[in-house]
């Protein structure tokens, strides 16, 4: 090679760089040498890399999501009474929505939503049916850890039923059966005789009351929801359009033959739903949603309603490239209106049983006593 081919094949292998210093974070891991800090563990995250930096990413997003006040932004010399008033716009914070599918309430997850849910730290529930029953039933009877690999043939035999590496006995249906079928028989009795029209988040409600078992999430919703009486914004609303998809769904289905006439209202879910995001101004809105399907879909298109969440944090394993609303990133969202295109966001590749603890931890459970008020 000659000189001047050899000059040629250096400046392209050593081309010039552009300065990022300033620009970019720089990729530092956490030193183990300053002991064992988890929450300095957690904060390194934003500068490891990969999907740990978009964890890292996702916990600042909640937080600012958390933080928020109404007194942080500008208000109007014309604005309202109620905004000049500087106690009113300090209690103004994020409506939060937290959607998440009915795997995470069969796993440990679901402690997690409890908290969540007692503390009034959430302000909106999606799920899907798996995402109640599973609460309740395992009020009644506990879900058991297995493994991936056992046998499905086997497991029936036994009258086991598999959820990825989690054990629910069939007895845990039968007894969910025997619980839920005189509330039924009670709602149709209240439709027939005092006309309450139920709709799927007024069954969720009177499950929560019905179970009376404070390790369920759906009974601290409940609660929640008698606060709202003294409190409006402590209303803890449930919603699961896909009432029908699951066991609860098998219980309606028996029971239609046994008692008929009891009628669910969806549509008025679907209004009281879009009307969380509509009727949220002036507070700003926050997404949190575990997996993807309905609950993603319910929570992003009922934020469309109002152009679009302020904030959003998906957490799932799902990828984009079928097309799928469950893979797809929040920068599709925005181009629905779901997002706001000035929103902070991001997407976390990961299963939520891993990184949806450590985001609780180092997000509501670290600043809990925002919550207190």
């Amino acid at each position: 090679m000659d000189e001047i081919g050899l000059k040629a094949a250096h400046s392209a292998v050593f081309k010039d760089s552009d300065s990022l210093e300033g620009i970019c974070t720089r990729i530092e891991g956490y030193d183990f040498n300053q002991g064992v800090n988890y929450s300095g563990l957690l904060k390194s995250m934003l500068s490891t890399g990969f999907q740990a930096s978009n964890l890292g990413e996702a916990i600042e997003i909640v937080n600012n999501m958390i933080n928020w006040r109404l007194s942080d932004e500008t208000i109007a010399e014309n604005g309202s009474e109620k905004e000049n008033d500087p106690t009113y716009i300090e209690s103004v914070r994020t409506k939060v929505f937290l959607g998440f599918t009915s795997n995470l309430i069969s796993s440990g997850i679901r402690e997690t939503v409890r908290y969540l849910t007692e503390h009034r730290m959430v302000d909106v529930i999606v799920t899907t049916t798996g995402g109640i029953e599973e609460d309740l039933i395992k009020c009644l009877s506990p879900t058991y850890k297995g493994d991936f690999s056992l046998p499905g043939a086997e497991l029936r035999s036994r009258g086991l039923n598999r959820i990825g590496n989690l054990l629910v006995p069939n007895d845990n249906y039968c007894r969910f059966e025997d619980w839920i079928i005189p509330i039924l028989d009670q709602m149709l009795k209240e439709q027939l005789e005092e006309n309450v029209l139920w709709t799927p988040s007024k069954l969720i409600a009177r499950l929560g009351r019905e179970i009376n078992n404070d390790s369920s999430y759906l009974y601290w919703a409940f609660k929640a929801s008698l606060l709202a009486f003294v409190l409006v914004s402590n209303k803890i609303p449930v919603f699961c359009p896909g009432l029908t998809d699951g066991s609860l769904g098998d219980m309606l289905y028996f029971h239609s033959f046994r008692s008929p006439g009891l009628i669910i209202d969806l549509v008025q879910d679907v209004r009281a739903m879009n009307s969380e995001a509509v009727l949220a101004s002036p507070r700003r809105t926050g997404m949190i949603i575990l997996g993807g399907g309905l609950p993603k879909h319910h929570i992003c298109n009922a934020n469309m309603m109002r152009n679009g969440a302020d904030y959003a944090v998906y957490i799932n394993t799902a990828q984009e490239y079928d097309g799928s609303d469950s893979g797809a990133r929040p920068d599709e969202a925005v181009s629905w209106g779901k997002i706001r295109d000035s929103a902070r966001t991001v997407k976390v590749h990961c299963d939520a049983t891993i990184a949806f603890p450590l985001l609780v931890a180092e997000t509501f459970a670290s600043g809990s006593k925002k919550f207190s008020a």
